[in-house]
């Protein structure tokens, strides 16, 4: 991978960790709860380096990115992004979030809508009904033990402090234990052409990715055979399915594009 520059920025009271790949048209990569730019985006960015100028940005309480004592919300982490970017002089990219990351850039679309070119949601919710049944009353009591294991070693590899670790599992559970759901408005009002991907065995539900779909007018939907990201990335047995992941970059690409 061509790793054209990395960093941090001091922005809202933090230094926020961002890495820069390829040229071109900027597109925005933002990981999932619990994750990071390699972890979630390791095999997209070595498909489209060429293609785009991809910027990865760690989320607070992530990766290489600093702490600070506020909760985690979707709105926070659409703010850290909008100043990162402004930091980097970018003033209108193409945002791709994966699970929450997803849920990040929608609200990066409705917060800052003058900055999104067009939008790729994958594996992101808006109501807690859009997941499969059990998974919040499942967060309800949640320990950092039933964190996979793959996570824990990426984090500690990028960030060797334990109590960092225990900070970003209490924030990320914290987040998903007190998550209201967003009033359809935010979708309807999302503006850039859009496209959702889920996977049909996923941890959200077809049916709330069709939801989406429906509320975000002339969005695109692609659902592929998949668990929770398998559709991009490795599984948590640390399996890849190559020739998934270059349909759903094919797609993502020419989606861009167009």
């Amino acid at each position: 991978m061509n790793l054209v520059e990395k960093g941090h920025k001091q922005v809202n009271g933090i230094k926020m960790y961002y890495e820069i790949y390829g040229s071109g048209k900027p597109l925005v990569l933002i990981h999932g709860g619990g994750g990071s730019i390699l972890f979630d985006y390791k095999e997209v960015i070595l498909r489209l380096e060429n293609k785009f100028q991809l910027i990865g940005i760690d989320l607070q309480n992530h990766g290489m990115t600093e702490h600070r004592d506020i909760p985690e919300t979707f709105e926070q982490d659409a703010h850290d992004i909008a100043a990162v970017l402004k930091e980097l002089n970018i003033e209108k990219a193409s945002f791709w979030g994966f699970s929450n990351g997803g849920s990040t850039v929608m609200q990066v679309a409705h917060l800052y809508p003058e900055m999104v070119d067009k939008l790729v949601v994958a594996s992101a919710f808006y109501k807690k009904n859009g997941m499969i049944d059990g998974f919040f009353e499942g967060m309800q009591n949640i320990t950092l033990e039933s964190m996979p294991e793959p996570l824990k070693i990426n984090f500690l590899n990028l960030n060797p402090d334990f109590s960092a670790l225990e900070n970003m599992f209490e924030k990320d559970s914290k987040r998903m234990q007190t998550f209201e759901d967003w009033s359809d408005d935010i979708l309807k009002n999302i503006k850039s052409p859009t496209l959702f991907i889920s996977g049909d065995k996923d941890i959200i539900k077809p049916e709330h990715v069709v939801e989406m779909w429906r509320l975000v007018e002339g969005s695109q939907l692609m659902i592929l055979l998949a668990t929770h990201g398998s559709y991009m990335m490795a599984d948590f047995e640390g399996n890849i399915d190559g020739n998934l992941i270059d349909f759903t970059v094919n797609e993502v690409d020419k989606f861009l594009n167009n």
